[in-house]
């Protein structure tokens, strides 16, 4: 399981550094680098292109895994050159980010858009979401296979009236979930779930920001 990102536009990263000189770099190397956004390479391939764009860099590291609170080690040990940037240019998924930003007091911006959790499968290079993390979970009535994720409408109750020959009409290269659905169900002897009607998700499930401690749940019921 990987965080899916996804480089923003180099446009969207200057706007972000258009008041600062100096500039910090940092990567990851779990995900940005698997997803190829936030590696060595690309760490390395920003740090020119901020040079050309009149930008001075003063340091870079790709830190093992960004999201870490080890990250906060990471960051004394590069102070004496952080301390000299006027801001910090994170190539990681948001949490990572983030978690940049907690441990220190320069501006801290993000260089990837985070996209989704996902893995990869099939073709090589190729990660397909396979969880939105909603916090209303329904693979229990749908055959394992999460509608939410895999409809492009995150439709509940079955397939839109759209879908053709299997085929699901946002895009008609991809299968239609709901079928994916039945064919599994039926396989399992478990059609008798499509029968069922099943109430709109409760997208309240997790307080936002979420936020849960362990054993709390059990304990209010």
């Amino acid at each position: 399981m990987k965080t899916i990102t996804e480089q923003k536009s180099f446009d969207q990263i200057q706007e972000c550094l258009e008041k600062d000189e100096k500039v910090y770099i940092i990567g990851c190397g779990t995900c940005a680098t698997m997803c190829h956004t936030g590696g060595k390479y690309e760490v390395l391939e920003m740090k020119e292109k901020l040079q050309e764009a009149g930008k001075e860099v003063v340091g870079w590291m790709v830190i093992p895994t960004t999201c870490d609170d080890l990250t906060n080690d990471a960051l004394k040990d590069q102070a004496d050159k952080i301390e000299k940037a006027d801001s910090i240019l994170v190539m990681a998924c948001a949490f990572g980010t983030q978690t940049v930003a907690s441990f220190s007091d320069k501006p801290t911006y993000p260089a990837l858009d985070t996209l989704f959790i996902g893995k990869e499968g099939g073709e090589f290079g190729l990660f397909a979401e396979v969880c939105q993390q909603c916090g209303d979970c329904v693979i229990a009535y749908t055959g394992g296979i999460c509608p939410v994720t895999k409809c492009a409408k995150g439709l509940l109750n079955g397939p839109c009236g759209g879908t053709n020959d299997g085929k699901c009409e946002e895009d008609p290269e991809k299968d239609c979930a709901w079928t994916l659905i039945y064919k599994r169900l039926e396989e399992l002897g478990k059609l008798d779930s499509m029968k069922k009607y099943y109430p709109p998700r409760n997208h309240q499930k997790v307080d936002k920001p979420g936020k849960v401690l362990i054993g709390s749940r059990e304990e209010s019921e």
